[in-house]
């Protein structure tokens, strides 16, 4: 009862503000009416392996131009957004603006996604930093988004079972083949984690997927552990336009 009444006490103190724009918003962690309407959610056919939207309507998983062309190594993927306007605009304050409060209403926009697909034992694990980018950025905001993705949907969240060993350049302005190489093996599993993920569903989180080469690497690495299947959640998905 006192909790309530000290969460009253603060709304009326504090009330909820849109994300974007700041403007009043009926619950925290909210978009106003006109920056929802702004913003790229993906709705509709999407591709069952990246969260790409496909145009028309199908019964049946169906994959896009890209992942045809790229193999993929996970079993499915969804997306929350595109990464162009508000999209955009969200994950570069989530990534780059300290706006740790976008986190949790990203997590159950992809919670939607995500709930299909995951087991009872699935494991939710962030694409990490290299140790230098993170104590530089303070935090990563992949792992913001997994924690409250696990949260979500009440399964197991293990932040620190991948590693960045060595540090990799930006991938900005690189090309898809350029892109691959960069992160070949760039990722690996933590040894004392390995137990706890075999044999198991995970969930793998980032912010943005353009190449897929970053989630492809952690893949590998968790496949190589012995993980039973690997199901990849993205924030934002860059993709062509229609």
């Amino acid at each position: 009862m006192a909790e309530a009444r000290l969460q009253t006490l603060i709304r009326l103190i504090y009330p909820p503000r849109c994300l974007l724009c700041g403007g009043l918003v009926d619950s925290d962690f909210g978009l106003c009416g006109s920056c929802w309407r702004d913003t790229p959610f993906i709705m509709g056919l999407a591709c069952d392996l990246c969260g790409a939207p496909l145009p028309g309507q199908s019964d049946r998983a169906e994959h896009c131009d890209d992942c045809l062309a790229t193999p993929r190594p996970w079993t499915q993927g969804r997306a929350a957004l595109l990464y162009r306007d508000n999209g955009r605009k969200l994950v570069l304050m989530l990534k780059h603006g300290d706006r740790h409060d976008i986190a949790r209403p990203a997590a159950l926009w992809l919670a939607q996604k995500l709930r299909p697909l995951c087991r009872a034992d699935a494991v939710v694990v962030p694409i990490p930093l290299h140790l230098r980018r993170h104590l530089k950025r303070r935090y990563n905001q992949s792992a913001l988004l997994a924690d409250g993705l696990a949260r979500a949907l009440r399964l197991s969240h293990l932040p620190d079972a991948l590693i960045r060993p060595r540090a990799t350049p930006s991938l900005e302005g690189k090309s898809r083949e350029e892109r691959f190489t960069t992160l070949d093996a760039a990722l690996t599993l933590r040894p004392a984690r390995a137990a706890a993920l075999a044999g198991r569903q995970v969930v793998l989180v980032d912010d943005v997927m353009t190449s897929g080469a970053t989630l492809a690497a952690a893949t590998a690495a968790l496949t190589k552990a012995g993980v039973a299947e690997v199901c990849v959640a993205i924030l934002a998905r860059v993709a062509k336009e229609a």
